[in-house]
């Protein structure tokens, strides 16, 4: 699929024409330089170089220089200008399309690779954009330019080139084809050294637990030394080029000098034309390097505009496009099951859930619960399309979750989640992405409720005390709390806690259930736990095993009538167990 790259030119177009012609100025200068020069020498060998005559020469060449010099500080920050620009917008779509990609879509690249796309890769481009203004026009003008010159300076010398220039040519065609996988390859190991570095740094807790320091650095020295290698093999193709560049332009320049030489005794031509193609043949020579290391730019560029371009044209799998009502909002928060089933992988013949078929009605309280892996968290994910079902249907007042729009039915739904987030800021910053026009009143009435609004007072800056990247300041109990906090400013239509409240006393999860009741009386409150105490008051409980509903009812009827209920609550009361044995 072909993408539209002109459209992070076009904002910038005047910077994209002006570079380039400021890099015009600066070839016509270099080669009229060299026309200066042969004057000079010339009419100083034969004796007609008056006083006069070098003035006017010399501030012709001061022109000529300060031109060239206008030219190159043009055209250097005319192309960096463009190419920031450029590079600034097309990062921003990236992450625009990445808050796009659903679970599935993220889990096909890897946050590691993502990473390294968004960064390292647009960097790769934005050095490209830059190269190409100063050099797509700087390089080949100059080459023709000087190589038109030559010849006209000198036919029979300039047959030299038919030698050097095809030899040259070849050299860059075959560096340019041997980079280019190669280059891509060195792309991809950078995603795995990312992708190792995160995953370390996010789990230094556990890495530290578990003492496992060693083998994390053998792991990243394993992936170094892989990248290290890559790289090493790319830069090799690179390494070559130089000398062989650098060795075609002395040959060349010694030929020149030798035929150059008996040129000027046998015909009479003068040493200052001799020293002006000489010039000549040095630019010539020095574009065509030029011209190698754009090429050599541009086959990294393209791998990396490859990688790149796979994440924009990337199509989120779960979107508004085919959303029937997309105008609708969550009004109630009544929520229907209608045969689901879902599979994480879809050529699984196992589902993660399997022919699910539940009704919650409006404004209750609902618990559900199973043991660990039985599909608990993924049925909830369902209801604000985190996931969509492979079959069947989930309803929201009566309207399939996918002719919402995507934000309407996430407005109307507030989840917290097993691992809870919080992002680098302030508590009250963090608090407000439940609603980010609330009053530090309403702040602190949600904190309150949520049974955090003690402990965050109790901070020397309270509110505005400074929370580090993965709250990883606040114990797990506060952070719980925070999140709590946070979905119940958002007031949602239907509340998600998704074992929430593990890292809390039962005395303060309790507290927090009667906020519920109280401050939620209106809004669908799905709570997922492992402790049968937090759901016991429920108006209905639903209990999952290996991916199906294995009952339905209230505390009393679940205890009586379901046997995996059953399991589950004796497990956790063992005196009772004791006690119906007898």
């Amino acid at each position: 699929m072909k993408y539209n790259w002109f459209k992070y030119i076009k904002p910038y177009l005047p910077f994209f024409i002006l570079g380039p012609i400021c890099m015009v100025v600066e070839v016509i200068g270099e080669v009229v330089m060299p026309i200066f020069l042969e004057t000079f020498i010339n009419r100083g060998n034969n004796g007609t170089l008056t006083v006069k005559a070098s003035l006017l020469m010399m501030l012709g060449m001061i022109a000529t220089a300060l031109l060239m010099m206008i030219g190159g500080v043009g055209g250097s920050y005319f192309g960096a200008k463009a190419a920031v620009n450029f590079a600034g917008d097309l990062r921003r779509d990236i992450f625009r399309k990445v808050q796009s990609f659903s679970f599935a879509n993220i889990d096909k690249f890897s946050t590691g690779s993502l990473v390294t796309r968004m960064t390292n890769d647009v960097t790769q481009l934005q050095n490209f954009v830059n190269m190409l203004l100063r050099m797509a026009i700087r390089a080949p003008g100059m080459l023709v330019a000087a190589l038109i010159m030559a010849i006209s300076l000198s036919p029979s010398l300039s047959v030299v080139f038919a030698v050097a220039i095809p030899i040259l040519v070849c050299a860059i065609a075959f560096i340019i084809f041997s980079s280019f996988s190669k280059f891509t390859a060195v792309q991809k190991k950078v995603d795995n050294l990312n992708s190792t570095v995160q995953e370390n740094v996010t789990n230094v807790r556990v890495v530290k637990s578990f003492t496992r320091e060693e083998f994390e650095i053998e792991k990243f020295g394993a992936a170094n030394t892989d990248l290290k290698e890559t790289a090493m093999g790319a830069m090799k193709i690179v390494i070559f080029m130089s000398p062989i560049m650098t060795l075609v332009m002395n040959v060349t320049i010694m030929c020149i000098i030798f035929f150059g030489g008996r040129i000027v005794l046998d015909i009479g031509m003068e040493v200052g034309s001799l020293s002006r193609f000489i010039t000549y043949a040095t630019q010539i020579l020095s574009s065509l390097m030029a011209v190698s290391m754009l090429f050599m730019v541009t086959s990294r560029a393209l791998a990396s505009a490859r990688r790149i371009r796979e994440v924009l044209d990337e199509v989120p799998d779960i979107s508004d496009d085919n959303a029937a009502h997309p105008e609708l909002t969550v009004n109630n928060g009544e929520i229907e099951f209608k045969n689901v089933t879902f599979r994480y992988y879809k050529n699984s013949e196992q589902p993660v859930l399997e022919d699910i078929n539940l009704k919650i009605p409006a404004k209750s309280i609902v618990g559900i619960v199973g043991s660990t892996g039985c599909g608990k968290t993924t049925l909830v994910s369902l209801i604000s399309r985190l996931y969509d079902a492979d079959e069947g249907e989930v309803l929201v007042d009566g309207v399939n979750v996918k002719d919402y729009s995507i934000y309407n039915l996430r407005e109307g739904v507030g989840m917290v989640l097993q691992n809870n987030t919080l992002f680098s800021g302030t508590i009250s910053e963090n608090l407000r992405w439940g609603d980010e026009n609330a009053t530090d009143e309403e702040i602190a009435a949600a904190a309150e409720s949520a049974q955090a609004d003690k402990f965050i007072s109790s901070f020397k800056n309270g509110y505005e005390t400074m929370i580090d990247q993965g709250g990883t300041n606040v114990s797990g109990g506060q952070k719980q709390r925070i999140c709590i906090a946070r979905a119940l400013l958002k007031r949602p239509k239907v509340l998600i806690l998704d074992d929430s409240t593990s890292a809390v006393d039962t005395a303060t999860e309790a507290q927090i259930r009667e906020a519920f009741r109280n401050e939620l009386a209106d809004s669908t409150k799905i709570i997922i736990a492992q402790r049968i105490s937090s759901v016991k008051d429920a108006d209905m409980i639903v209990v999952m095993n290996e991916g199906k509903i294995a009952g339905v009812g209230t505390h009393e009827q679940l205890l009586a009538e379901n046997e995996p209920y059953q399991e589950i609550y004796y497990s956790q009361n063992d005196s009772e167990r004791k006690e119906a044995g007898r």
